[in-house]
């Protein structure tokens, strides 16, 4: 896990990438935010860039590729894997369908998106914050 890669958004709805966007520049983080309103060219960029992720931050329901085909394509290709990029959910709904679907393709966390500004401000605080905290094996292992 790269802490000081970009955090990737995967969202297809304008307004909310608005307000995330709204949001990353309060919280100024150091890491460049990056949106995708498509999941293909999301999982283009994921495949065919050498800049390691921070964070993926995925909507399910999207166009052509839903959230959990493109969880699956990322899971599944071997280089991505060990680049260990923390990749979540992040949806206007929890449908135990979805969370049981998604658990089962290792995802690293299912939430929804609150509605209120400053209590999403508070879930983003709290995904990163805690990411920021997590080891990774492939970081681990170059400090020794």
């Amino acid at each position: 896990m790269n802490k000081r890669g970009p955090i990737i958004i995967i969202e297809d709805d304008i307004d909310d990438q608005d307000i995330l966007n709204d949001i990353f520049k309060e919280l100024k983080y150091d890491n460049k935010v990056i949106f995708f309103g498509d999941s293909v060219k999301a999982l283009e960029f994921l495949t065919d860039t050498e800049i390691e992720p921070f964070l993926v931050l995925s909507d399910i329901n999207m166009p052509k590729l839903n959230g959990m085909e493109l969880r699956e394509k990322v899971h599944n290709n071997e280089d991505l894997r060990l680049k260990s990029i923390p990749y979540l959910f992040f949806s206007t709904s929890a449908e135990q369908k979805h969370v049981i679907d998604a658990y089962s393709r290792s995802i690293q966390g299912f939430f929804v998106k609150p509605n209120n500004y400053e209590k999403l401000k508070e879930v983003v605080t709290k995904i990163v914050e805690y990411w920021q905290e997590c080891e990774s094996p492939n970081y681990i292992k170059n400090a020794q």
